[in-house]
């Protein structure tokens, strides 16, 4: 498991992947991220502390990201990560949360003291499909919702049952109301949600332009960032 990267094109930062606590929801069809969940804190505050020390600041702005949300950290970890920017000279932080964290964000912002770009996994705007398929549990209805609390969508494309109709209206969302965002193309896992192959490849003929757009990020494997298995 590589849980150390360096992203050197758009919105150049460290990346770091930590072990987290078990996912408050836990329960979104798509996902076995949750696997790397562990209830063993002293060992994830080790972990974490090993792979925190490969941190340099070169690029001033560090992404923490793990299998929940950045409130699933152990207590011990998040002040290592203080230590960490206070030390390498990091001037931005990126974290992840999921939607029922949306008014506890400025917490993170105050304890570190350092401007922190939120990221959030709506996978898509597609309210029924979100809900009752992907068991997000992210209640909003309009994208303005979301705006007013995150910086930076993450958008799943590629998933039997999505369309293109979805896909292209999901985009023009990100596009219309957030500076940054990033679109995972998903990967077939040990859950029961299935890639649809065709669409994938509608989406990189498509969108293809999206990979030279300096705010999206586009992963067409979920380890493209360095970190992951």
């Amino acid at each position: 498991m590589e849980r150390y990267s360096r992203i050197t094109n758009k919105n150049q930062r460290e990346i770091v992947l930590l072990k987290a606590k078990p996912c408050a929801w836990g329960k979104c069809r798509f996902c076995d991220y949750i696997d790397d969940n562990s209830e063993n804190i002293p060992e994830m505050i080790r972990l974490n502390r090993e792979v925190l020390s490969n941190v340099t600041g070169e690029f001033g702005v560090l992404e923490v990201i793990d299998s929940a949300s950045c409130f699933e950290l152990p207590e011990e970890t998040l002040w290592d990560i203080k230590k960490v920017i206070q030390k390498c000279g990091i001037k931005k932080l990126f974290f992840e949360s999921h939607w029922m964290y949306r008014r506890r964000l400025d917490e993170m912002r105050e304890y570190f003291g350092i401007p922190i770009v939120y990221k959030i996994g709506v996978e898509t705007f597609d309210n029924d499909f979100r809900e009752n398929y992907l068991n997000k549990h992210a209640d909003f209805k309009e994208p303005e919702e979301v705006a007013a609390y995150f910086d930076s969508p993450c958008l799943m494309v590629g998933i039997k049952g999505q369309t293109r109709e979805m896909i292209a209206r999901d985009i023009k969302i990100l596009k219309n109301n957030f500076k940054l965002g990033t679109i995972n193309v998903y990967t077939d896992n040990t859950t029961d949600v299935k890639k649809d192959p065709e669409l994938i490849q509608w989406f990189a003929k498509e969108y293809g332009w999206l990979v030279e757009d300096p705010a999206v990020e586009v992963l067409f494997e979920n380890t493209d960032f360095g970190v992951g298995d």
